[in-house]
């Protein structure tokens, strides 16, 4: 058996390592020498965990050799975005100002719950300050870039989540999503990003954004890797007020299961406008694939979008007033000026929009009586230039940071299941395609792609940093 750890991934690397063909400390060291050389370029980690990445592989090799079994992710690396609490280190969420704080004493429960199955953590990622962003163009510390195109945005607020594990540093990330900070890097980036049911996994240790809208999930390169990770992640945690008690539904043994039966719609009107042609001609080579016979339209799109903004700037400002008003100079501007409107909103906006949110949750759930699952354009276009303030779409000039997240931001409010999977085209700069589901649907959603991926029709290739592309439109 042949293996290559850096274009492995995690089911190839846990095989590897099992069978011993590798041990997982070679694993941890190899991933760990790709960080060195391709990190200076990509800018995505914040924090390198080398010494304790080796002696957890360790442990897991000395667990081999007395006939033990380490776990389904036994030697697998994974890093995480900044906003995880990691036991020992300061949880940064990408600002300044939390550099002074002292170091987590544990660490999150998802964390926990990957290395209990063997997962090896190797490190911290880099992201928007306080995960208010879609661009990771942190001022504190530098712009995260695509490495599918280095002078191109990774996407955000989770950018090097993405970038790490589509340049293959690391097989797996988790993210945090909020208003899409897990799916637009994804799909810029080119690889799958899973935004579970709000509540489904445990946000315990995790510095919160705005809570009523804040997931976790995982990134990787295949369906296979998402489901099991996904699976592992599930579970009642009682120190995560919002976390669901309902029992694990593993999604992993439905990976075969076709799609024979799943009425599939694509969401049209609000879904169909505002994007660059090839996003919408990447939802219909999907659809085609998948069967879908179905056109939805997702009622009041765009005042769930104006909802998300107001819940989403109403709480995030609410959380950091008080550091606002005597520090304001800490902040990337950007994220404290955005914070500062964000307390100038009144509070009857605030209620409005949750009032909102709960008859938009109805009206929504109410479109899966007919169908199972609902195809949309992850983002409105492929990744802008690093700095570039606005972009052309259907016409208009628009500002690029808050367009980026205009498919992603109704499907957040109401906490619905999604899948970005990425769709790649020689020479060309990576789409995503959303599969939305109703609640606690994860496993529909992973049939789907299942499918999609058998078909070749997604597929998420390593880029490394400098390979060349064509951009998709200018």
């Amino acid at each position: 058996m042949s293996f290559r750890s850096e274009s492995a991934d995690a089911h190839a690397t846990v095989a590897a390592i099992k069978s011993g063909v590798i041990t997982a400390e070679a694993v941890a060291c190899a991933a760990l020498n790709r960080i060195a050389t391709h990190d200076p370029q990509l800018n995505s980690f914040t924090a390198v965990l080398s010494e304790s990445a080796i002696t957890q592989a360790r442990k897991i090799d000395h667990q081999i050799a007395q006939g033990q079994d380490p776990g389904l992710l036994a030697g697998v690396p994974f890093a995480v975005k900044n906003l995880f609490d990691i036991e020992g280190i300061v949880t940064l969420a990408g600002s300044k100002l939390n550099r002074v704080q002292p170091p987590a004493l544990t660490s999150a429960t998802a964390i926990r719950r990957l290395q209990k199955a063997g997962a090896v953590l190797v490190g911290a990622l880099n992201m928007d300050e306080y995960a208010y962003g879609f661009v990771t163009e942190n001022s504190h510390y530098g712009a995260c870039h695509n490495p599918a195109d280095l002078s191109r945005s990774a996407g955000g607020s989770s950018g090097g989540s993405a970038v790490a594990v589509a340049a293959g540093l690391v097989p797996l990330s988790l993210g945090s999503d909020t208003n899409g900070s897990i799916r637009v890097p994804a799909a810029l980036c080119g690889i799958f990003g899973f935004k579970p049911t709000y509540g489904r996994l445990s946000r315990s240790g995790v510095y919160l954004f705005a809570s009523s809208l804040d997931h976790i999930g995982p990134f990787a390169r295949s369906v296979r890797d998402i489901a099991l990770i996904y699976d592992l992640l599930q579970g009642a945690d009682p120190t995560d007020p919002v976390c669901s008690n309902r029992p694990i539904e593993p999604c992993m043994p439905w990976l075969d299961r076709g799609i024979e039966g799943l009425r599939i719609g694509v969401a049209t009107d609000y879904f169909q406008r505002g994007g660059d042609p090839s996003v919408f001609a990447a939802v219909e080579q999907v659809a085609q694939v998948l069967g879908a016979s179905q056109r939805v339209v997702i009622p009041e799109a765009h005042r769930a979008r104006a909802a998300a903004y107001v819940i989403t700037a109403s709480e995030g400002s609410n959380l950091h007033f008080d550091r606002i008003k005597k520090q304001p100079h800490d902040f990337d501007p950007a994220t404290r000026d955005r914070f500062i409107a964000g307390t100038m909103i009144p509070n009857t906006w605030y209620l409005q929009s949750q009032r909102f949110r709960c008859w938009y949750r109805d009206r929504v759930r109410e479109l899966f009586q007919a169908v199972d699952l609902i195809l949309a354009p992850t983002t409105p276009c492929c990744a802008p230039l690093i700095g570039q303030q606005t972009m052309v779409l259907d016409g208009q000039e628009v500002l690029v940071r808050p367009n980026l997240g205009l498919y992603t931001q109704p499907l957040s409010l109401i906490g619905l299941p999604v899948l970005s999977v990425p769709i790649h085209h020689p020479g060309q700069l990576p789409l995503g395609v959303q599969i939305i589901a109703a609640p606690y649907q994860e496993s529909l959603i992973l049939r789907a792609a299942a499918v999609l991926e058998a078909a070749g029709i997604v597929a998420a290739p390593i880029h490394l940093p400098g390979d060349p592309v064509k951009p998709i439109s200018p």
